[in-house]
């Protein structure tokens, strides 16, 4: 009998234990949505409990989700990932008036579940406060140093450029996937203001680096990483974020093992790259510089790597395909760079000569769209918004394809059109609303390197090459359907690189 009591007691204890877990989390739940109903803040579809607005959402492709919810609930507005409310701003105006006009307010950047897993708020791109204050300038300063708009970077890209030409023509005209080769090649100019020196292509375990930090770009836009970062419990559960982090933790052992090969060899009066500079300021740290530690140095190297390799490998990738889809505009390109450049190397000067080159890169930056949704910011205090209250710690998406298809600012938003970036006189001309490199405080510290970079990679294969369909393969049956991850790249596809002389 007394068993009999204990376990009716232990059932009946269980049953309200399980009954006030679950008042609390829904008594949770609602508060978070309980802000839906005030009048002052951004209008949205209903989320559902728990779910909250991921059934109505395309996690494959949120930002043409979140596109499409902005021409029903306007500029402004709020969804549900789950539990976790974001504001997503669409259009050029509305973006710019966040990220430009109010800097400060809008300008912090949100650490999700994942990144503070492997960042734990180090490094450039997803941390705050102080520690990006110095992390930012010091890497800003050594990409000057070693770098953006200096001859010294020039001539690093010119040599990069020759050792992909010669690659490029041992295919002899023949189809081949130019994806891991201009990664490779982009790679190697982070490589060299970041290390102080290039590596070969067929470097095994630069090969395994480079392909790691692209499988890493793709996992972490995946829709798995989304479910994580919303409800880490899953973790478990899901292969995606076990090979994460084994490609991290494999990325930072080689990083380690280069920063310990330069430590030995270092000079403090003569360095190489922006890891000798660090290890300098490291020895010199006093309280001034104590977050110049291992954990900003490696992760502060990965956000450069990262980014660096990337964004411009993806960019010049869709270059080639956008030309040979499109050969009419391949045809003006080297009508003018043969006319202009001739047969010597294209330099960064070229550019304004380059009027119609120009503005065909500026369009495959704005067409390609590569980094639609923006990385996500985070309100830094609470922010009186268009006439809306965003409360501080708001989760804040600038959806970058809003602004670069804005319907408004540009005469064919979704098409490749060059002309977006010329006027009547073929002369080329700024557009307010370019802005692939994102805006205000958070805009991407290597604009001016991925453009040198840009210019010269595509100025340079394009004078040496026509590049044409793969055998058998029409310029109707090239594909444009990006594949999605945190960068959008172009789906799977061979090209051929045709000597031009």
């Amino acid at each position: 009998e007394m068993l009999q009591s204990l376990i009716q007691f232990s059932i009946v204890a269980f049953t309200l234990l399980a009954a006030v877990l679950l008042l609390l989390v829904v008594y949770l739940l609602s508060t978070s949505y309980s802000h839906q109903n005030n009048g002052s803040d951004p209008p949205g579809p209903k989320p559902l409990f728990l779910l909250g607005n991921i059934l109505q959402l395309d996690l494959k492709r949120l930002y043409k989700s979140l596109c499409e919810l902005a021409k029903i609930y306007g500029p402004v507005f709020t969804v549900y990932i789950g539990t976790k409310k974001v504001v997503v701003l669409a259009g050029y105006k509305t973006v710019k008036q966040a990220l430009v006009n109010q800097p400060e307010e809008f300008g912090d950047r949100e650490i999700g579940r994942i990144s503070q897993d492997f960042g734990r708020g180090h490094g450039i791109i997803f941390s705050n406060g102080e520690n990006w204050k110095q992390m930012r300038r010091f890497a800003l300063s050594n990409l000057r140093d070693f770098g953006m708009g200096k001859r010294k970077i020039e001539g690093k890209i010119i040599e990069e450029t020759q050792n992909l030409i010669e690659v490029f023509k041992t295919f002899n005209g023949k189809q081949f996937d130019t994806g891991m080769l201009l990664n490779y090649a982009t790679s190697n100019i982070i490589c060299g203001i970041v290390y102080g020196n290039r590596f070969e292509y067929d470097d095994p375990k630069f090969k395994d680096l480079v392909n790691r930090v692209n499988e890493n770009i793709r996992l972490t836009g995946s829709t798995a990483v989304q479910l994580y970062n919303v409800f880490p419990w899953l973790g478990p559960l899901l292969k995606e974020i076990s090979d994460l982090k084994r490609n991290v933790g494999e990325n930072i052992t080689e990083m380690k093992r280069l920063i310990s090969g330069l430590q030995k060899t270092l000079n403090p009066l003569d360095c190489r790259g922006l890891i000798d500079c660090f290890l300098v300021r490291q020895k010199e740290a006093g309280e001034k510089d104590a977050l110049f530690h291992e954990e900003n140095l490696l992760n502060s190297v990965s956000n450069l790597f990262a980014a660096g390799t990337d964004t411009t490998g993806t960019t010049l990738r869709w270059g080639l395909l956008l030309m040979s889809k499109y050969p009419h505009i391949q045809d003006r390109v080297q009508e003018e760079i043969d006319r202009v450049i001739g047969g010597r190397q294209p330099v960064t000067e070229d550019r304004k000569n380059l009027p119609y080159t120009d503005a065909v890169i500026h369009e495959i930056q704005r067409f390609s769209n590569i980094v639609p949704l923006n990385l996500p910011h985070v309100t830094s205090c609470d922010v009186h918004f268009n006439s809306y209250f965003i409360k501080k710690g708001t989760t804040v998406f600038p959806l970058l394809t809003s602004v670069l298809q804005d319907e408004s600012e540009w005469e064919k938003p979704h098409s490749f059109y060059p002309e977006h970036f010329l006027d009547e006189h073929g002369h080329f001309v700024k557009r307010d609303a370019f802005m692939p490199f994102s805006a205000g405080r958070r805009i991407c510290l290597g604009e001016g390197l991925a453009k040198m970079e840009l210019l010269i990679f595509f100025t340079s294969l394009l004078q040496r090459f026509r590049f044409t369909p793969a055998t058998g393969v029409s310029e109707e049956d090239l594909d444009l359907t990006p594949i999605v991850g945190l960068t959008l790249s172009p789906s799977h596809h061979e090209l051929c690189a045709i000597s031009r002389f």
